[in-house]
């Protein structure tokens, strides 16, 4: 009994005082100025060119299912492009390409 007189004689936290909010007049101008920098960076920035294409392809046809088996090898076949039996695709061969082939190379057909 001498345990709870002590919890309950144990004094609280005071709770931290709460931050003012800012003034609204303060968060107008700076609303406004977002777009003027939003565009000028549009027009500044540009676009990320895609890397040169080496010729080399690489054929896939999904020969087996995704039913029974692990999540992660479905996700690859969906990444592959190919999410439905005899499904055929053509893609660049590199090496991130290649990985995922083999990840799931038991339910692949791969024409080089």
């Amino acid at each position: 009994m001498a345990e709870t007189e002590k919890k309950a004689a144990a004094p609280k936290k005071a709770a931290a005082p709460k931050k003012e909010a800012a003034p609204k007049a303060a968060a107008a101008p700076k609303k406004a100025a977002a777009p003027k920098a939003a565009a000028e960076t549009k027009t500044a920035a540009p676009k990320a060119e895609k890397p040169a294409k080496s010729g080399k392809t690489v054929t896939v046809t999904q020969i087996g299912s995704s039913i029974g088996r692990p999540k992660d090898q479905g996700a690859t076949l969906v990444g592959l492009g190919l999410n439905k039996l005899h499904r055929t695709r053509t893609l660049e061969d590199t090496p991130s390409v290649r990985g995922m082939i083999s990840k799931v190379a038991h339910l692949l057909r791969v024409e080089e």
